[in-house]
């Protein structure tokens, strides 16, 4: 394995956990396709462990397809145990019917891992993309591009699974800046 650097040669995951494998789910949220993408860091090393997608019928009641999302989930989690998770925030589009249903399909996807016990870290679309490629608005087919030369063994068949391979590298890079850790110490004290 080879240590990788991402965007400004920073070290995917330079932690206090040098050493220790941690292994990290991210998921990008849709209420027809929910991207799943796992990695493994030692903080030296990123590693494609699998990806995926869950998909609810739209044929079906809004309640059902929320239920497909939070079952497809936790059947990954209880599969891959992952030690964190990590999901998109929304995005507000003009369509607020859109945006609402995005809303409730993201829910699930803060639900499951949270049920299992996971810390669910939230990012933005613009830092997952400047994280990984280093353009805050950066296109579909960059991310893809990025995410086949970081993960070299990753095999996605779509953009769902590239984004949610993102969303994990994002967290496996900002989950020990010095702004999180003062968070979770914040949260710590306070409650």
């Amino acid at each position: 394995m080879r240590a990788i650097a991402l965007s400004r040669g920073v070290p995917c995951y330079v932690s206090l956990m040098r050493g220790k494998s941690i292994r990290i789910i991210g998921i990008d949220p849709g209420l027809r396709r929910t991207g799943w993408g796992i990695v493994e860091s030692d903080g030296v090393r990123l590693i494609y462990v699998a990806s995926g997608l869950v998909t609810s019928d739209s044929a079906d009641d809004l309640s059902f397809r929320l239920r497909a999302l939070y079952e497809g989930l936790t059947s990954v989690l209880a599969a891959f145990t992952p030690d964190e998770a990590a999901v998109e925030e929304t995005f507000v589009n003009e369509n607020a019917r859109a945006t609402l249903k995005l809303g409730q399909a993201r829910g699930m996807a803060l639900l499951a891992p949270a049920m299992r016990g996971l810390k669910v870290a939230e990012y933005p679309p613009n830092l997952i993309k400047k994280t990984v490629v280093g353009a805050g608005h950066a296109e579909k087919r960059q991310i893809q591009a990025m995410i086949g030369f970081l993960l070299p063994k990753a095999r996605f068949e779509s953009a769902d699974e590239a984004d949610a391979l993102a969303i994990a590298i994002c967290h496996c890079n900002h989950r020990t800046s010095p702004a999180a850790i003062a968070a979770r110490a914040h949260k710590v004290l306070s409650t």
